[in-house]
């Protein structure tokens, strides 16, 4: 079993990965800045380390020893101005690469995001071919970008450096979809265009999946995209979601020309566009495969929810 390091892992998705590597009798360090994100770690079983993201010398001791280190760490906010987004996002990429390296951890494994090759046309049946657009005006997709390079540019010959691409991701407490219902409650959200474009998303245990799998088998200096290999309707999909957390508001519809006056981007592109990916490198390299199906997802958010509410 290995020694593991975990930045972003009091997360929705860093939980989810702490959870698996714990469960696979691995020992996990994570890094956390507060009491409440220490106590998140703590209770699943790993070690909290306290240290500032973008400050490796205030956590990297803590490092040394591992077999990996995954980076999850990330400015979620996609409405966060281009400052912070740049020092977290950026900063955050940068500082745990020199932490790895300095203390001599042998692969580094990045979540991404498809958000990184976003600046305005859809992806449509896109593959990790496709460039990375640190030039984009949504500030959350460029900074994407920039993190990413910084990630891979660090790969060499001892260290592995991989990132794994999710689309979309969801599950219970995903901060995404909860977001989105907040917005339909409130009367914030809206079709745009109808919602009716088909997509792709990722359930939060197939996002986990890659993540291992990028460590176990992952090439170097490469980039994986993830999903659930089960495209959707996008409003079909969230009315379904909508549905298990009780959204009654009637949710408006929203022309594309209107859409391009009144929601910013990135949020536009997200909600408004297809984005269709090919996980044919992650099947064929990494021996990708979706380990939960959209029905046991949608099952296990009903039944959080149903603890949640007992």
């Amino acid at each position: 079993m290995a020694q593991v390091f975990v930045t972003g892992g009091s997360g929705f998705i860093g939980r989810a990965l702490v959870r698996r590597l714990i469960g696979e009798g691995h020992s996990v360090r994570g890094l956390v800045r507060s009491a409440v994100a220490a106590d998140k770690i703590a209770a699943l079983g790993a070690e909290p380390v306290r240290g500032e993201l973008t400050e490796a010398s205030t956590w990297q001791d803590a490092v040394v020893g591992s077999e990996v280190l995954f980076h999850l760490a990330a400015e979620t906010d996609i409405t966060a101005d281009r400052e912070r987004q740049e020092r977290v996002t950026v900063g955050g990429a940068r500082a745990a690469v020199a932490a790895a390296r300095a203390a001599g951890v042998p692969r580094f494994v990045h979540c991404g995001s498809e958000a990184a090759l976003l600046a305005g046309e859809p992806l449509v049946e896109s593959d990790e071919t496709a460039p990375l657009r640190p030039d984009s005006e949504a500030a959350y997709c460029a900074v994407k970008a920039m993190a990413e390079r910084i990630v891979l540019d660090a790969n060499a010959p001892n260290f592995a450096a991989v990132s794994i691409r999710p689309r979309f991701v969801w599950g219970p407490e995903s901060i995404l979809t909860e977001g989105l219902v907040a917005a339909a409650k409130a009367g914030q959200f809206a079709w745009i265009d109808g919602g009716r474009h088909t997509t792709d998303v990722t359930y939060v245990d197939n996002a986990v999946e890659g993540l291992m799998l990028g460590w176990q088998h992952g090439r170097p200096g490469q980039a994986y995209f993830v999903t659930d290999r089960q495209r959707i309707v996008l409003r079909e999909f969230l009315e379904t979601l909508f549905a298990l957390y009780h959204v009654n508001t009637p949710i408006p519809e929203l022309d594309a020309e209107s859409a391009t006056r009144e929601v910013p981007v990135p949020a536009r592109w997200f909600l408004g566009q297809p984005c269709l990916l090919r996980t044919d490198k992650a099947v064929a390299e990494l021996g990708y495969q979706p380990v939960v199906t959209h029905a046991a997802g949608f099952d296990a958010i009903k039944d959080a929810l149903a603890v949640d509410s007992a």
